[in-house]
């Protein structure tokens, strides 16, 4: 792309621009005419980014122009995080897509210096290449690399949200149900939900809900149960997704029957059955243990079989599995038909958990208070042991 080098082919093309019978628009592209003779390059850049969403430069190939004939005479003189933010505006005018991406590689030597810059330049590239190209190859490659690179950033930059989105968009695409549950919460963790529309909204809470119960290796649901996002699926036809959510949170088999007839119409969890049944089973273990005091951990197999509704014979093999994944700790005497168990995996808690844990707690102080009692009244008694 060929690009002004003059001032005055830059204001011949502002003044062109002014002669529109739209006063206001004329106003505006005055008031750049005046930024950029000052060479105020802060207030112009400020300007910038608001003005490339007028709705008048929304056509054609209005903002293609402004690069070429305006902004590319001084893009090396305003900050490169904002540049590439109005090119994102820019590259949604060019109609053929594989111009665009280069348009970006070529965009990024110019930004070098800043490494989030860097980082939208290839997430723009990676959103044109799965939403244009349908490349998923090349977007993972660009996933990869970005990941990388936020990695060392400071913080949440602008840039992380969008990242996030790119990602766990590219993992629903292709039915990696774990890897989908951590980008997506993290998108949401980066943006206003206010932001987003009821329907955005609906559809993140619906996705994020059916990755929590498909993804392997995904135990910790509390951290989505506690999430916002899920109250809009309140009072919708999913609304029964919630309550699976919290069946499985609080290892609830009953609830789990009871809400068959709703879950099984969805496609995905009707032809997963046996895997949703083997995870609320490890998550009932590992609420039993959580319910337990920490010096009353022998769970025996007939209580197990019993709460998780499995046959005596494959008890066992739920817990193997369970100290295998690191959900549990503990020992199986196989003789006695019971387990040992001394620890439990960490996982966001809801009100009711939180509420049983401070019945524990409770229980813990009082059981203090009582041998301190004791020692206070049969201490004479021990000193003159």
């Amino acid at each position: 792309m060929a690009a002004a080098t003059g001032t005055k082919d830059v204001n011949t093309f502002l003044s062109q621009r002014q002669n529109v019978t739209d006063k206001d628009l004329a106003a505006e592209w005055a008031q750049l005419e005046e930024l950029y003779n000052k060479k105020l390059w802060h207030q112009l850049t400020l300007k910038l980014e608001t003005f490339v969403k007028h709705p008048a430069l929304q056509k054609g190939d209005n903002l293609v122009q402004l690069y070429k004939n305006f902004l590319s005479v001084f893009e090396s003189k305003i900050n490169c995080l904002s540049l590439v933010e109005i090119l994102a505006h820019v590259i949604q005018q060019y109609p053929d897509k594989q111009e665009a991406i280069k348009f970006l590689e070529a965009t990024e030597p110019k930004v070098t210096g800043n490494n989030e810059a860097v980082a939208l330049c290839k997430v723009l590239a990676g959103q044109i290449l799965l939403d244009k190209l349908n490349d998923q190859e090349k977007t993972k490659k660009i996933i990869e690399d970005v990941e990388a690179m936020l990695d060392n950033a400071d913080g949440v930059t602008t840039v992380h949200g969008r990242f996030y989105l790119l990602a766990s968009r590219l993992y629903r695409l292709q039915g990696k149900h774990a890897e989908y549950y951590r980008t997506a919460l993290r998108y949401l963790g980066c943006i206003e939900l206010d932001t987003l529309s009821k329907q955005e909204q609906e559809q993140h809470a619906f996705f994020l809900g059916l990755a929590a119960l498909l993804g392997d290796g995904v135990y910790n649901i509390g951290e989505l149960l506690a999430h916002p996002v899920l109250q809009s699926l309140r009072g919708t036809p999913n609304a029964w997704l919630v309550d699976l959510l919290q069946a499985f949170n609080a290892g609830d088999i009953a609830a789990l029957e009871r809400l068959k007839t709703q879950w099984s119409k969805v496609a995905d969890l009707a032809a997963q059955e046996l895997k949703l049944r083997q995870k609320i089973s490890l998550l009932c273990l590992m609420e039993m243990t959580f319910k337990r005091q920490a010096n009353n951990r022998q769970l025996t197999f007939g209580e197990i079989s019993e709460e998780t509704r499995l046959p005596i014979g494959e008890v066992e093999l739920l817990v193997m599995k369970a100290l295998a994944q690191g959900l549990v700790r503990g020992a199986i005497d196989q003789v006695a038909g019971t387990v040992n168990m001394t620890w439990v995996q960490p996982r966001v808690l809801d009100r009711t958990q939180i509420a049983g844990m401070v019945q524990q707690l409770d229980r813990w102080c009082k059981d203090v208070n009582t041998m301190e009692s004791l020692l206070e009244s049969r201490a004479s008694e021990i000193l003159t042991l």
